[in-house]
């Protein structure tokens, strides 16, 4: 869920600031209360699966992969653990992450035709917290995998997030360089003062200009689809048609700072649905999506009161949607302070009923499926009775993990996932400056 721009603190942080704020206040009296957890059970064992012997319905078009925190070793790695045994136990081709639109592009270009290097192609993303060696090992793995398969089973990589300009931009002015030199040559001159290092520079006025230069860029690429089309081909028109989109996303985000946050999701929720259609015409039945815990679970068990984009998922696709959250036990991740406007290394403990039913499984990560859970009497009841599941997003202070509150999320796990991966300790990741 990273979200900031150096120096820049948006309505969304702000408004969570204040959440913690009052709740320090208002809970501070609660400090060394019970941490609510509970009683290892006796055939837990029984109940968990490898990553990869995570079984998904056959009805399932999209996989969601939920992330507890941005800062951990292991969250980063199952990127690719759950992708590898998706791509042999469910022919899943397509990775969608939590990230920018047109980055995501450049690095699918990456593992498609080896343009650049994979630690270039991350870059592109331009978050911070994908600024890993995990990262691009994982991106290098999919680029070294194309090289070794059939053109049919090439894997592809998307963003579906729209925080950034620059990446979308570049795509759309070099589509317009193939269809139209004079348009391109306007767009660019309308476009100029648009880039990821501007865009909290913009001021209102300008961005209301900007929205309208969108839409009737929109509207130009829809009215002359079939020449366009001619001089180029579907697919690139198709791309350009989005990066378009993407671009009028973001311009709307920096107009409703007030309505950040629901829009956002919306917005994540809209993008995903066009990978999905759109590789669904290619021949490609399921896709993976890796994002925050926030976006993945369907019941919008936010602090801030907003529609989630696994709840606008779930709307949409119902049991065609399949949410996998995790949770910690004991973990130390890294996170950036928007306070002291540097990244750092915090250290938290979890106990809920839920997690702490496996803290003597023997494994460090294991996969717990709520259709087996469901069969035990004792499990049945913690995974539909409330649990304070860890959920860290990318800004994070030291005094966060004095309540839980600051850390977790109450919510029904049955209601919010269809499963959970706990890992019992996790390490924190290396952001490569």
């Amino acid at each position: 869920m990273e979200n900031h721009i150096k120096y820049k603190m948006t309505k969304e942080k702000r408004l969570l600031n204040q959440i913690y704020f009052l709740g320090l206040v208002v809970f501070f009296s609660v400090l060394l209360t019970a941490c609510g957890g509970g009683q290892a059970i006796d055939d837990a064992e029984s109940y968990v699966s490898n990553i990869d012997q995570i079984h998904i319905p056959s009805n399932v078009k999209i996989i969601g992969f939920g992330e507890a925190t941005h800062g951990n070793i292991e969250l980063q790695n199952l990127k690719k653990e759950l992708f590898e045994a998706f791509i042999q136990n469910e022919n899943v081709r397509v990775f969608v992450l939590e990230g920018d639109f047109g980055g995501g592009h450049y690095i699918n270009e990456f593992i498609l035709t080896g343009k650049g290097t994979a630690e270039e192609a991350v870059d592109a993303l331009d978050y911070g917290i994908y600024k890993t060696d995990q990262m691009i090992d994982f991106i290098q793995w999919m680029h070294d995998y194309n090289t070794k398969v059939s053109e049919d089973k090439k894997v592809y990589f998307y963003g579906n997030d729209m925080q950034r300009f620059d990446y979308s931009k570049m795509g759309l002015l070099d589509y317009y360089e193939t269809v139209d030199v004079t348009k391109a040559k306007e767009y660019t001159e309308q476009l100029e003062q648009v880039s990821n290092d501007s865009m909290w520079e913009l001021t209102t006025k300008y961005l209301e200009e900007l929205d309208e230069i969108l839409e009737n860029i929109i509207l130009d690429l829809k009215s002359n689809e079939a020449d366009y089309v001619q001089q180029s081909s579907s697919d690139s028109f198709t791309f350009a048609l989005q990066f378009a989109q993407v671009m009028k996303q973001r311009t709307q985000l920096l107009l409703n700072e007030e309505n950040y946050m629901q829009l956002r999701d919306q917005y994540l929720a809209e993008n995903l649905e066009w990978i999905v259609e759109y590789e669904a015409a290619r021949g490609h039945d399921k896709v993976l999506f890796s994002g925050h815990n926030g976006h993945v679970e369907k019941t919008s068990a936010s602090l801030a009161n907003y529609k989630s984009m696994g709840s606008y998922l779930d709307d949409l696709y119902g049991a065609d949607y399949f949410a996998i959250g995790s949770d910690l036990m004991k973990s130390k991740f890294q996170a950036f302070n928007s306070g002291k406007d540097k990244r750092a290394i915090y250290s938290i403990k979890n106990h809920n009923k839920l997690v702490d039913a496996f803290k003597e499984v023997e494994s460090n990560i294991f996969y717990v499926g709520f259709d087996r859970a469901s069969e035990s009497a004792e499990l049945s009841d913690m995974i539909k009775s409330k649990q304070k599941m860890v959920n860290i997003g990318d800004d994070f202070r030291g005094w966060y993990k004095v309540l839980k509150m600051f850390y977790t999320i109450e919510m029904t796990p049955a209601e919010a996932y269809d499963g959970i991966i706990i890992i019992k300790e996790s390490t924190p990741t290396t952001v490569i400056e």
